[in-house]
């Protein structure tokens, strides 16, 4: 089932289902409709904006698996 197929489906159940099932499913997502949008500080920009230009110019990144390699090495 597709996930429009889903929202649909879910959509549709919220309307008719009774108060207890509404409270439950409420008590599941409750902490994610509660947290704020994520939003990017000023300077958080700035260090991206900087990083993903000298992505451009050096075109260097270190693989995934190095870097997980690195922190496990580093969490011991």
């Amino acid at each position: 089932m597709t996930t429009l197929a889903i929202r649909k489906k879910l959509s549709d159940y919220l309307q008719v289902a009774d108060d207890k099932k509404i409270k439950a499913i409420y008590a599941l997502v409750e902490d994610d409709l509660d947290q704020p949008e994520l939003e990017y500080t000023d300077d958080l920009k700035i260090e991206l904006d900087k990083r993903l230009k000298s992505y451009k110019k050096n075109g260097k990144l270190i693989p995934g698996e190095l870097v997980k390699n690195q922190m496990s090495k580093l969490l011991k």
